[in-house]
C-alpha cells in the first residue's frame, strides 16, 4: 500500500483540531479527517516534542448535573454560575472543533478541485 504524503499544514491543522477538542481520541478525530490512528498520533507526540510539552492533561468534561435541565434545585447562585461557565465552555470547545474541521474541508476541497483536470 502506497504511503500518502500530506502537507504540513494538513499535519497542523489535524494536531490542532486533536487538541483543541476536549475528550477526543486519537481514533475519533482519525477518522473524522480519514487518516491512520497512528499517523496522527506520531503527528501529535511529535508536535508536543517540538514544543517542549511533555504530555496532554486530558479534559474531564461537565459533570452530567452541568447538563441544563439536570442541575439540582438546592444548587445556590454560585454552583448554577459555575455550571453555566463550564457548560459555555463545553460550547465553544465544540465550536472551535467544527470550525476546524470546516477549514480543513474546505482546504481539501480546494486542493482536490485544483488536482481535476476536466
Amino acid at each position: 500500500m502506497a504511503m500518502k504524503d500530506y502537507s504540513d499544514e494538513f499535519k497542523a491543522d489535524a494536531v490542532a483540531l486533536y487538541e483543541s477538542t476536549p475528550g477526543a481520541t486519537y481514533k475519533s478525530i482519525a477518522a473524522d479527517l480519514g487518516i491512520n490512528r497512528a499517523t496522527l498520533r506520531e503527528w501529535v507526540l511529535l508536535d508536543r516534542e517540538r514544543r517542549g510539552v511533555t504530555a496532554a492533561t486530558p479534559s474531564a468534561g461537565p459533570t452530567p448535573a452541568a447538563r441544563p435541565g439536570q442541575t439540582p434545585s438546592s444548587a445556590g447562585p454560585d454552583e448554577r454560575i459555575r455550571q453555566l461557565e463550564a457548560r459555555v465552555a463545553e460550547l465553544e470547545a465544540n465550536e472551535r472543533k467544527l470550525a476546524t474541521e470546516r477549514d480543513i474541508l474546505r482546504k481539501a476541497a480546494n486542493s482536490f478541485a485544483g488536482e481535476t483536470n476536466w
